[in-house]
């Protein structure tokens, strides 16, 4: 009976002593030896494309009146702007609104209500070096109102990818300076995470927009764009 009960006894010693030793093995493991560093690029883009907003507003005492002088008018800038060499499908009519309104005496008297009719197309210019010219051939057929400019890159994929290159030559770069400052030899990249920052389109204040004097057309200056990219990679020592 005696022999019988040392058996399992000896079994659970066994077992406690295999679990201790696994725990063992498991918290002597090391954790890989890695070098984490951010590689930066910043690329600068020359615009190519410019967005323009061009208006046409008209009064008159009827509302027909005030429609149909907007219309002549509205269309002989259209005109004015295909002559320039725009594409008609760069012009997009974005707003068309008429509406009463009323006039006032400096004294505050009533001069009776007029009609008010407004025309807005927004155009897409492709070739940058005409912008002062379509604006110019613009307010010389009738354009009134000069909304902001904004200026652009059409094709910003190229732009990217130079941006993500650069971010990691940048990134090895900086490993390669600690790994040597630390006396270690830099391995493979374990991971990377990319981030960019597309350039924000660079707007133009009308305001500071005149037509030219002596048959000079509308000074313009389309600036440049920034695009950032980042890159966070980790590297292993070896």
């Amino acid at each position: 009976m005696r022999t019988k009960l040392v058996i399992p006894t000896i079994l659970l010693i066994a077992a406690v002593a295999l679990s201790a030793c696994s725990a063992s093995v498991q918290l002597g493991q090391t954790q890989p030896r890695t070098i984490s560093v951010t590689g930066n690029a910043e690329v600068i883009l020359e615009p190519d494309i410019a967005y323009v907003s061009i208006g046409v507003h008209s009064e008159a005492e009827s509302a027909k009146a005030a429609v149909a002088t907007n219309n002549s008018q509205t269309q002989a800038v259209i005109d004015a702007i295909k002559a320039q060499g725009v594409d008609e499908k760069d012009i997009k009519t974005t707003n068309f609104s008429v509406y009463q309104s009323e006039k006032f005496a400096p004294t505050g008297e009533s001069l009776g209500s007029y009609f008010m009719a407004d025309n807005t197309v927004n155009v897409t210019i492709r070739d940058i070096a005409k912008i002062g010219d379509v604006l110019d051939a613009s307010i010389n057929a009738g354009a009134n109102n000069i909304y902001g400019i904004t200026f652009d890159v059409e094709d910003k994929e190229t732009a990217l990818a130079s941006g993500r290159d650069q971010a990691m030559v940048n990134a090895e770069e900086q490993a390669e300076m600690l790994a040597s400052a630390a006396g270690v030899t830099l391995g493979e990249v374990q991971s990377i995470s990319y981030y960019s920052n597309a350039p924000v389109p660079v707007y133009y204040d009308s305001k500071m927009a005149g037509v030219g004097g002596g048959g000079q057309s509308v000074p313009i200056s389309p600036g440049q764009l920034t695009l950032s990219a980042s890159v966070s990679v980790v590297y292993s020592i070896k």
